[in-house]
């Protein structure tokens, strides 16, 4: 539940704000749906957001959605999507080498290649390494799908806590396929973004899944910064939300993720920073300042429990943590 649960909020998510023809998951989904309305993010936020149909003419969008332990529900044997299919399945990082396990995807993939009757664009949402998309062409290949299909990328850049509001009014838009209909049925999807002139960046499928690990890993890296220098000003008696505010008030930083704490957690900054020093160490590039990110935010980890036992007076190796 805690692996999958972000990429079904994503698919939720997707689902309330664009006008979605079926939503193809676990029965779990009607669950966060209702979590949505319940949470405040919100009542109206929802509401509006299923009326926002009107938004586009064009359609019908099919969006999949899986979670680990989880079947993916049997795809219609009707099945005729017009335009494309959004996959928003979960990409774990694999036990033993921090790799992206990309178990969800292809399962996906492979189900919806033997159950389309015409051909459709299929657009990955989920965090994938590079290649996945070559990948999922040939899948779609193996399984007999329909001529015409092809792939595209289309990254999620939602920050927790604003998934709606960062939906509704992104900072960019990347959308990466060599297809000018894949290209150009997304431009439409999106095109009440036009109107508040959000920038879209059309790009190659590579570059387009490369571009949501390195904005996750930098995101990353200024948190880790700033806990180092948090460490240093512990050392030499000075305010570190001074010097962040300082910091931050220079343009070229910015006052984001400039928060001092026990590092860096949740469903996306640890098993993508891990996923991308592994993509780079398979195609013999190693990404040294991404290796040791992960490396600092876990002895972060480690000295937070220290300052905590040091706090409560005990050794940590103590009975009297025990319980």
């Amino acid at each position: 539940e805690r692996i999958g649960g972000g990429a079904l909020w994503i698919a939720a998510l997707t689902a309330a704000l664009l006008p979605v023809e079926r939503l193809i998951a676990p029965d779990r989904a009607d669950g966060v749906l209702d979590q949505l309305a319940l949470r405040g993010l919100a009542e109206e936020s929802v509401a509006a957001a299923k009326i926002a149909a009107h938004w586009l003419t064009f359609g019908p969008l099919l969006l999949l959605a899986a979670l680990p332990g989880s079947a993916l529900l049997g795809m219609p044997q009707d099945a005729t999507v017009r335009a494309l299919v959004a996959l928003a399945v979960g990409t774990p990082a694999r036990r033993g080498d921090g790799h992206a396990d990309l178990t969800f995807v292809f399962e996906a993939v492979r189900e919806l290649a033997r159950a389309l009757t015409g051909p459709v664009v299929i657009v990955t949402k989920s965090t994938v390494p590079v290649g996945t998309g070559d990948r999922i062409a040939e899948i779609l290949a193996e399984e007999g799908a329909p001529q015409g299909c092809s792939v595209a990328s289309n990254p999620e850049f939602l920050r927790e806590g604003s998934a709606i509001e960062d939906f509704l009014r992104p900072n960019r838009v990347v959308i990466g396929a060599t297809s000018p209909q894949a290209i150009a049925i997304l431009q439409d999807l999106y095109r009440p973004l036009y109107l508040i002139e959000t920038p879209f960046v059309i790009t190659s499928i590579e570059a387009a899944e490369l571009t949501k690990y390195a904005s996750n890993s930098f995101l990353a890296l200024k948190i880790s910064f700033i806990n180092e220098m948090a460490n240093l000003c512990e050392a030499l008696g000075v305010d570190v939300h001074i010097l962040a505010k300082a910091m931050g008030l220079d343009q070229r930083i910015g006052p984001k993720f400039l928060h001092p704490g026990p590092g860096f957690g949740g469903s996306c900054f640890p098993k993508d920073t891990q996923a991308l020093a592994q993509i780079a160490k398979e195609h013999g590039c190693r990404t040294r300042l991404v290796e040791t990110l992960v490396k600092v935010n876990e002895q972060q980890k480690l000295r937070m429990v220290e300052k905590i036992v040091g706090a409560l007076g005990v050794s940590s190796n103590s009975d009297s943590l025990k319980g």
